[in-house]
């Protein structure tokens, strides 16, 4: 059997100039094919073989470039494309013959599978239909191996159905999994394999495959035997062991797939060139033999080369960058058929230099006739290219072993060698140069390798005795390579004198900037020169290099355009290959397919496309259109119903017809019937960016039963079968931004069509997109044309090539020609201009640069940035002078009025005129005009504004073209508003000549809650007087105002209602008066309360608990309370009205609630909230549990000792402190008593209770009476007495004295034991009152201190008091107890009414 060969197109193309230079060129070196001959006894074998070459015979298919026309468009083909490719058609003969080769060895290998198949299956077609138990055609066989080698069972097994086969260890199911990478099962074309990889003696047991069906199961069994070799710790039972095969690299079939392509490092940096391999077979020991290169010189591993090749790929990690690592790589594989190899360049530019200006770093620093005491160290010089020039070297040694570095020169060197002496005999050096200029010193070069002294002198010795630098290169030029390198080639110079290579230099048109393409000297005298912005212009020149230095500039190269080239062959004429060929539709007899267009055009246009088809079982291709097809879409008809067919698909352009793409998968054509809508096709990506992208794509051709509806997008990262569905609704639009991307991720997505009947069939995978911006990617800027005043969207392309086309679209529509926009390009920036743009042009607007790697922007033109862009278009194409502010009027002190406006830029040449009333007003007496260009204020300002003023105000500005004018109205309400402005901006001015406010009266509220009535004067002086008054009249502050302090205030203590009133302050003296008022009334006066207020609460304790005969009341201390002030008492959140059940009140100092006669109701928190206005301030008590129960009983007490009180007997009146009466005279003491019950009345004198006699006579009448009559008194009758009032609640002891003196005598004075007397009887004959006024119901006990005078005193235990008259005016004076105190119960006569609730 023929050696397998890769058909030509599917190998990539040699350019044309093969050298070292080369970008990404591959090349096969194939050893002869070696040609055995394989026999058959099967009829179908014959079969094929004879189809196969009539198929090789057919010149209509052998040459992929042409195609068999007619004779004229033959004709007019072959001379178009034999003037354009010119000797591709060398090649392409050259590529017949392989092709031809290559369907040879297709067709031996599809005759060895269908004799495989005829075997297995060889009369199913009879027997199909019959069921059958499984049957092992091949059963395992047992195996005897050494340890740590390979061993494979496999086994043939028929039935119907097919039997599922499972391969068993000692009865235990094998898993694969459970050791990763040990096992290996393998199903391939009915032959079943169980692979163990490295067997251990573990592995010895019997095997076992089971296969099983719908009908039974058969068995096959087999034994697995490992031994291990003698002395491994084990006795050998097998004798010798038997010598295995070795496998050579070579034999092995290596292919590569993701190759490095050129690369960009920096000194000092690491880099990897990595090439991915599929090795067949691909075992794990045996690794395929490769060689890396550098500038066609074997690389050998190193520490600055490290070399690794395995799993699936080919490495070279450069880990210390240096630029004598700059070169042309090459890696090279040992195949089967050869060799295969690829190379790339790579490029080391410098370091950042150790100074600003200091020059690179020299290289490839070599030890030359090495002596015993000295050595030539020789190296190359830098490029120099903005930096200045080198002025010498200094060469260092270092022993080999040692960090220490020697400097060997005192003075550079200028030379590119130096004789280095004072070496050790034996000793091992390495050696490194140092580059200097006048900016500084340059970074080390890479060490040498290292030589010993001993050494005898290398072969390669530094020969010359030429001296200076060489001669500069001759004639430049450059033409075009690819969309991001040009090949640059020059003349050898004249005289070259020991040349060592060349530097090349470039940069972009225009530009003085000169940047190095290459650094590290290049021998040839052509380099391609990578990189490159595509579409951007260069120029390049070259120096020659050698040990002196580098020679002068070539002259500079004509200026060139980075595109790709064209007519460099069929590589870069042709397109390449469609691909993603898509089954859309099929009704039976035709199928519409769809394809992908060619990743690289070529160097034109793709115009055409070409269609060949075949039945899945031949190899014979038909045309399916001889005209071309334009579109990528096709329908192929007159197909046979049941049969699978293959498709492949041609591009074309004017170069030619270019390479095919593979053959479809297998389509069998049958009739869609489904109601759901076939799969939509052509999944192309837009604004790919980090995080973001836009998916479009085209509408299914078949839409099943009813139309399509909408569509569902499905994402996945590559490689995962996991997709999610990113739109929860069908969009019944064709594309999809889709964004919350993880930058440098890659995905695939796929489509769903949608219609009544429910989701059709998934469009084919999309091709794998990196989350990845382009570099110097940009996004499309909307803007107006400064000169035209054009709405246009601008776009500048990152890159661009010679076919790049710009196509804008409109909500990812094509635009193509419309009257309302106009697309223009010039180099890499298309502007999408609007004619007239409105409403209707509003939506999302992309650019699509064809021909590139997905250039592309978009942008969403809003009502609002279009309304903007029309307001500046209309500015520029009307210019005005832009105004920040109209015309407008402020009033100015004395009165004076100011007209003034304000330009955004005025020149100096600007020019305007006022116009009042239609009459133009010019600067003059009362009237000012002036402007400042540097504020862009023009303005007129009025001294005397008056009535006359009334009317139009216009400015008219002119400034070159621009124009400009704004009026202002002032008539009416907005004249009258400035003239009452300007006459009191007259008077403030006037009044300011003398004694004034400069600010009127104000109030302020003091921490103790004092409001302060305050004002500013100014102008004052010692004379000046200031009074303060109230409604007019005057009042007199303690504290005399102080003028000349600049300030006056009125203090107002214990604010309330009744302060309410007109306030006065009055300044004067002998240059005027000046008058200032403040109303507290209406809202002023409440703003005065919350001020108040605020303090209050801000000061205001917690609740303190406080009993009474009358309940239980909560007080709230604070540093000023009034009953103007906004205050809520709440029990549990509800708001409590001032009752007899409870009552509200308060002090100057203290707020408080009662609750009369408390029960378990008025249990719960208690709250009182102050409000100022702008907050609240709330205290609250808990009056329940414990401190409830102590409460209430506390009232209990109270209230039961304000009852006996209450009831107790009681002198009421009556009776005198002191009588004094003559002898035989009658005394009567009368008094009215009281007590409930009736109390019991007994009289004493001198502490001996009086009895009743004829002398002395008691009586009490009506229980209310009580008297003691003594008739015809005498001296014995003096003495002290007393009357006992008492009842069970106690009593009341009242004593009177008696002086009875003798007629003539002088009456003694009277011994008064009391400060005063209670009742105003008569001293000789007391009466007692008419009607003595009875008690109240409920009075209010009268605290400790107001009790009865001392006159009256007692022996009793319980004083006597009189009780008083209820008044509702509270008294004023009552004292108030300490907050750390509680309250004593007020008297009757404190009650406090209640407050007015606002």
């Amino acid at each position: 059997m023929p050696s397998k060969v890769t058909p030509w197109y599917k190998k990539k193309r040699v350019s044309q100039v093969k050298t070292d230079y080369a970008y990404d060129h591959t090349k096969c070196v194939c050893a002869k094919q070696q040609t055995a001959v394989r026999t058959s006894s099967s009829k179908s074998v014959s079969q094929v073989q004879a189809q196969a070459t009539v198929a090789m015979a057919e010149p209509a298919y052998t040459i992929p470039a042409f195609r068999q026309r007619t004779a004229d468009e033959g004709t007019e083909e072959y001379q178009r494309v034999s003037t354009k490719v010119g000797k591709g058609l060398t090649v392409i003969q050259e590529e017949l013959h392989r092709m031809r080769m290559t369907t040879k060895a297709q067709v031996d290998s599809i005759a060895i599978q269908r004799e495989v198949r005829n075997m297995m299956y060889k009369k199913t077609d009879v027997l199909e239909d019959i069921p059958k138990l499984p049957d092992f055609l091949v059963a395992l066989r047992p195996h005897t191996v050494w340890e740590k080698t390979p061993v494979k069972l496999f086994c043939t097994v028929q039935g119907n159905p097919r039997p599922i086969v499972k391969w068993y260890k000692g009865g235990v199911p094998v898993d694969p999994l459970t050791a990763p990478g040990k096992y290996k099962i393998e199903n391939k074309y009915g032959v079943h394999s169980l692979i163990i990889s490295r067997c251990a003696v573990s592995d010895t047991a019997e095997y076992s495959a089971v296969a099983t069906n719908a009908h039974g199961t058969a068995t096959s069994k087999a034994t697995v035997t490992v031994k291990r070799a003698a002395g491994s710790g084990e006795s050998c039972q097998l004798g010798l062991v038997p010598h295995l095969t070795e496998i050579h690299p070579s034999k092995l079939e290596v292919s590569m797939l993701d190759r490095f392509s050129v690369s960009f490092g920096v000194e000092g940096g690491s880099i990897s060139l990595v090439c991915t391999l599929v090795v067949v077979p691909d075992l794990p020991n045996l690794p395929p033999l490769a060689q890396w290169y550098r500038d066609d010189k074997l690389l050998k591993p190193s520490k600055l080369a490290e070399m690794l090749v395995g799993g699936g790929a080919a490495r070279l990690t450069l880990p210390h960058l240096a630029k004598d690592d700059e070169g042309l790589y090459t890696l090279r594989i040992f195949t089967k058929d050869g060799t295969t190899e690829h190379s790339a360049y790579l490029f080391v530019s410098d370091a950042a230099p150790s100074a600003p200006g200091a020059p690179g770093a020299p290289l490839s620093v070599k030890a030359y006739d090495i002596n015993a005491d000295y050595v030539l160290v020789a190296w190359k010089p830098p490029n120099t290219v903005n930096e200045m020039a080198i002025t010498g070297y200094f060469v260092d040694r270092c022993e080999s072993g040692s960090d220490t570095w020697v400097q060997c020169n005192d003075a550079p060197v200028k030379v590119c060698k130096y004789p280095v002496h004072g070496l050790k005999v034996g000793h091992s050096y390495h050696f490194r140069v140092r580059a200097v200029n006048s900016a500084g010193i340059s970074r080390p070069s890479r060490k040498s390798d290292k030589v010993t002294a001993l050494d005898a002198a290398e072969s390669e010795r530094l020969q010359g005795t030429d001296e200076g630098v060489p001669s500069a290169p001759g004639q430049v030029v450059a033409t075009r390579n690819t969309k991001s390198s040009v090949f640059v080639q020059w003349d050898a110079p004249k005289y070259l004198k020991n040349l060592m290579g060349y530097y090349i230099d470039g940069r972009i048109a225009g530009s003085k900037e000169w940047f190095p393409c290459n650094h590290k000297p290049f021998k040839h005298t052509r380099f391609v020169v990578h990189g490159l912005i595509p579409g951007e212009s260069y120029t390049f020149r070259v120096q020659a290099v050698n040990v002196y230095g580098l020679s002068e500039e070539s002259q500079e190269s004509s200026s060139i355009t980075v595109e790709p080239a064209l007519g460099k062959g069929v590589e870069y004429a042709t397109p390449s290959a469609p691909f993603g060929i898509t089954l859309l539709s099929c009704d039976g007899s035709s199928m519409t397919l769809a394809w992908k267009k060619p990743k690289h055009c070529g160097g034109s246009k793709v115009n055409a496309y070409y269609i060949d088809k075949r039945n899945a079982d031949s190899l014979v291709w038909k045309e399916v259109n001889l005209v071309a097809v334009t579109e990528r879409i096709c329908t192929v008809d007159n197909l046979t119903e049941g049969t699978f067919y293959e498709f492949k698909v041609q591009a074309a352009n004017m170069a030619g017809v270019g390479v095919p793409s593979a053959p479809s998968a297998p389509m069998k054509c049958e009739a869609w019937t489904m109601e759901e809508p076939g799969p939509a096709y052509d999944l192309s990506f837009s604004e790919v960016r980090c995080q973001s992208l836009v998916l479009l794509w085209k509408a299914p051709v078949y839409t099943g039963a009813s139309a399509v509806t909408g569509y569902l997008v499905d994402m996945a990262k590559k490689g995962s079968s996991e997709f999610v569905t990113l739109t929860q609704e069908a969009v019944n639009h064709r594309y999809l931004k889709v964004t919350g991307l993880k930058e440098g991720e890659t995905y695939v997505f796929r489509v769903r069509s949608v219609n009544a009947a429910g989701v059709g069939k998934p469009s084919k995978l999309s091709e794998p997109i990196c989350a990845k911006a382009l570099p110097g990617t940009q996004e499309i800027v909307a803007g107006v044309d400064e000169e035209t005043g054009d709405v246009f969207l601008s776009f500048e392309a990152c890159e661009i090539c010679e076919t790049s086309n710009f196509v804008w679209s409109k909500n990812y529509k094509a635009i193509g020609e419309c009257p309302r926009v106009a697309a223009t390009s010039k180099g890499r920036t298309s502007r999408l201009t609007f004619s007239s743009p409105d409403k209707d042009d509003l939506g999302a607007y992309s650019v699509v640069v064809t021909d590139t790697e997905g250039v592309s922007a978009s942008h969403t033109l809003t009502e609002d940035a279009l309304n903007t862009m029309l307001e500046l278009s209309y500015a520029i194409r009307h210019p005005i002078v832009p105004l920040k502010h109209g015309l407008n009027y402020e009033v100015l002190e004395k009165g004076h009025v100011r007209f003034w406006l304000q330009a955004v830029k005025l020149s100096s040449s600007v020019s305007y005129r006022f116009i009042v009333n239609d009459k133009e007003v010019t600067s003059g007496e009362g009237i000012k005009i002036s402007h400042d260009v540097a504020t862009g204020v023009i303005q007129m300002t009025v001294d005397h504004f008056t009535r006359a003023n009334e009317g139009t105000y216009t400015v008219q500005i002119h400034d070159g073209k621009a124009k400009a004018q704004s009026s202002l109205v002032m008539v009416g309400d907005v004249f009258k508003a400035a003239l009452k402005e300007a006459e009191f901006q007259r008077k403030e001015h006037i009044r300011k000549q003398g004694p004034h406010f400069s600010e009127y009266l104000y109030f302020t509220v003091t921490e103790d809650c004092t409001v302060m009535l305050a004002c500013k004067v100014a102008n004052v002086k010692k004379e000046t007087s200031f009074h303060w008054y109230k409604e007019d009249d005057e009042i007199v502050p303690e504290t005399p105002p102080n003028v000349m302090s600049g300030a006056c205030a009125l203090p107002i203590p214990m604010f309330s209602r009744k302060d309410q009133g007109v306030y006065k302050a009055v300044l004067s003296d002998d240059r005027g008066k000046d008058t200032s008022l403040f109303d507290i009334s209406g809202k002023v006066f409440d703003d005065i309360i919350n001020a108040l207020a605020q303090n209050a609460g801000a000061s205001a304790s917690e609740l303190v608990l406080q009993c009474t005969p009358e309940g239980i009341r909560l007080q709230c201390y604070m540093n000023y309370y009034t009953e103007e002030m906004k205050t809520v008492w709440k029990h549990k959140e509800s708001k409590i009205a001032s009752s007899e059940k409870m009552r509200i009140g308060g002090t100057a100092e203290m707020a408080w609630m009662q609750i009369c006669d408390p029960s378990d109701k008025e249990k719960g928190n208690y709250s009182i909230e102050i409000s100022d206005g702008v907050q609240t301030h709330t205290r609250s008590f808990d009056l329940s549990g414990q401190a409830y129960t102590d409460a209430y009983e506390e009232y209990l007490r109270l209230k039961a000792a304000a009852f006996a009180e209450k009831n107790r007997g009681r002198v009421v009146g009556g009776l005198p402190d002191v009588v004094t009466i003559m002898e035989a005279k009658s005394l009567s003491l009368t008094c009215t008593v009281w007590g409930e019950p009736t109390p019991e009345v007994t009289w004493f004198k001198n502490e001996q209770e009086v009895a009743s006699t004829e002398h002395t006579k008691v009586t009490f009448e009506g229980g209310k009476f009580a008297s003691l009559v003594i008739t015809k008194v005498t001296p014995e009758d003096s003495g002290k007495y007393s009357i006992n009032v008492r009842n069970k609640y106690g009593g009341e002891f009242v004593e009177i004295t008696v002086s009875v003196y003798k007629q003539g005598e002088q009456i003694p004075e009277p011994k008064l034991g009391h400060p005063k007397t209670p009742a105003a009887t008569p001293v000789s004959t007391p009466v007692p009152p008419k009607s003595p006024a009875p008690p109240s119901k409920t009075p209010t006990p009268v605290p400790p201190k107001a009790q009865t005078p001392a006159s009256m005193r007692s022996q009793a235990s319980t004083p006597a008091s009189t009780p008083v008259p209820k008044s509702p005016t509270p008294t004023p004076k009552s004292p108030t107890p300490s907050r750390s105190a509680k309250s004593p119960t007020p008297p009757r006569f404190m009650k406090s009414p209640t407050p007015p609730r606002k």
